[in-house]
């Protein structure tokens, strides 16, 4: 994943004319290394991150004018570059997902079974019908609508949903379960959609969709203060979950084993995108921020004043990296 986001930047860097002057995999001392056309390829030792370095990409040296500088290029070219890495983690979550999805199919929003006394039933949702819509958001895929029912906090929901090819609406508060300690509108469903033909395709899209959604959920939940501190992880808690899934799953056979680790990847290549693009110092996002001021401006932000933005974004993206990794190994004690 993160191979893909940095190559990313590497492709639409180089075909933009600016100079890479390094490609690593990891951090710390190099394990492997070695220079090809000016640029130098590093693995090094820690498994974490990694980077594509761009000649005067901050544009404090000398010569920021020169041929093959990240300055030089035109802030279209720029833009290119920097959004190309989440772009990359995007596609690469969309051809995984070509292969999950046209190996187990997928979950359309179709109303399998309905729970007595439960809101949904009271307002005329039937099996058998297939939700389109709520509170005006399109859904495709069942996970949405469950996503979108375990974020509800008892707010009425508004329910577009398709019997017979006609249009209905239902009006639906949740209520709440003690043993579940969350809201239930009452509804289960997901029937299954055969993805080995042409429906792959658009079924993939949806998958990768879907995880964008629930990546952008989470982190809204988490700037809100609904998601404890034991709900988020790092990497340390990552190769935890990792593993824990495959403990799970090899006894099911090689084929259960690598269609579950697909699934994480996806969500995990997507929430790297979604979260690189946050407009935050030192992420992509923060630096298209900058980008996007210039080609407005029409002039850019003078280099020492975004340089110390993004220095003080990384401090503190360090030091919540530390935070989680600590965490992460409290976790493993509880």
């Amino acid at each position: 994943m993160v191979l893909s986001h940095e190559f990313g930047h590497f492709i639409v860097a180089k075909s933009n004319g600016i100079h890479v002057v390094e490609f690593s995999m990891g951090m710390g001392p190099a394990l492997i290394k070695f220079n090809r056309g000016g640029t130098l390829y590093a693995l090094r030792l820690l498994p974490f991150g990694g980077a594509c370095m761009f000649e005067n990409e901050d544009g404090m040296a000398e010569g920021k004018e020169k041929k093959g500088a990240f300055t030089s290029a035109s802030v279209w070219a720029r833009i290119a570059t920097v959004f190309a890495g989440p772009l990359f983690n995007f596609i690469l979550a969309f051809l995984f997902s070509l292969i999950l999805v046209g190996y187990v199919g997928s979950d359309k929003p179709t109303v399998v079974s309905l729970v007595d006394g439960y809101p949904a039933q009271e307002a005329g949702i039937q099996t058998g019908d297939v939700i389109t819509k709520i509170n005006g958001e399109r859904v495709y895929l069942y996970r949405e609508v469950s996503i979108i029912s375990y974020m509800n906090r008892g707010e009425t929901m508004k329910i577009q949903y398709e019997r017979d090819g006609k249009s209905y609406t239902a009006q639906v508060t949740p209520i709440y379960d003690d043993t579940q300690k969350r809201y239930f509108v009452g509804i289960s469903g997901g029937e299954k959609v055969n993805c080995a033909n042409l429906k792959v395709f658009q079924y993939s899209y949806y998958e990768v969709r879907y995880w964008v959604k629930y990546s952008i959920k989470s982190l809204e939940m988490l700037f809100q203060g609904k998601v404890s501190k034991d709900e988020i992880s790092g990497p340390v808690g990552i190769a935890q979950m990792v593993g824990d899934v495959y403990e799970e799953s090899k006894a099911y056979g090689l084929p259960t084993v690598v269609i579950n680790m697909i699934n994480i990847a996806i969500l995990l290549s997507v929430n790297l995108g979604v979260i690189n693009l946050l407009p935050l110092p030192a992420l992509d996002g923060g630096r298209l921020v900058f980008l996007i001021i210039e080609a407005i401006r029409r002039k850019p932000v003078p280099p020492e004043k975004e340089g110390f933005v993004h220095f003080m974004g990384f401090v503190a993206l360090m030091i919540l990296m530390v935070l989680i990794v600590m965490n992460d190994i409290m976790k493993l004690f509880k």
